[in-house]
């Protein structure tokens, strides 16, 4: 499904991200923790194209995506405020992001029923622009919309960051609950989240893979022993 060779990010003689390999099959919930500075945002920016590598390639489906433009129709995306519209309601850029997956208004707020108790009454109908909301209600338009369209690769940056608890919770929910061949990348900070929604966790340190794991009941006591030392 996603395959990573020879991939280099550099900055001047500053090596950002160094992955020989890295292989990620259909239907795995992948989870990239690490350091500030680990190269986590970096390897995601690279997966979406929104920067060049210095070396190596990124493939979806055996295509390169610095190539081609096929892997954005099955591929839902959020790692910032900077993927919303700030001067559209959330309502409006739904409807907008909805037409890029070929959905008409009814389609889009028939899926958005799904994330009403993630919204807890937030979002919908406040006649507020997206550049007003609290970061967390951003997050919370930005996950959604990634989510439109049922894509089959689903990439959050840090997803839990800036949710209150009971958000946090009800996103952790709603991942569970997505069709199972569906693959899902998630980095974050919080090593007790990420070990709940996936099944394989990568850490990264100074741009390269220190440990791939499947995870297991342990994982989360191991992942705290390593960043603890």
């Amino acid at each position: 499904m996603i395959k990573a060779l020879n991939l280099r990010k550099q900055y001047g003689k500053n090596i950002v991200l160094d992955i020989p390999e890295l292989e990620i099959k259909e239907g795995v919930r992948f989870g990239l923790v690490g350091n500030n500075g680990a190269g986590k945002t970096t390897l995601f920016s690279l997966l979406l194209d929104l920067i060049r590598a210095t070396s190596g390639a990124v493939e979806l489906k055996g295509q390169d995506v610095a190539r081609s433009d096929d892997w954005k129709s099955y591929t839902g995306s959020f790692l910032d405020e900077t993927f919303l519209i700030g001067f559209l309601t959330p309502e409006e850029y739904f409807v907008f992001v909805g037409k890029l997956y070929g959905l008409n208004e009814s389609d889009v707020f028939s899926f958005l029923k799904r994330f009403e108790e993630f919204f807890n009454g937030e979002i919908l109908g406040r006649d507020k622009y997206i550049r007003d909301m609290s970061k967390g209600n951003q997050k919370k338009v930005g996950i959604a919309g990634a989510l439109l369209g049922n894509p089959e690769v689903i990439i959050l940056d840090e997803p839990f960051a800036n949710l209150d608890p009971s958000s946090q919770i009800r996103l952790k929910k709603l991942i569970r609950e997505l069709e199972q061949d569906k693959t899902i990348l998630i980095s974050s900070h919080d090593l007790a989240h990420v070990t709940e929604v996936c099944n394989r966790i990568v850490v990264l340190e100074k741009g390269k893979i220190i440990r791939d794991i499947e995870a297991n009941q342990d994982t989360l006591r191991e992942l705290e022993a390593y960043f603890s030392a």
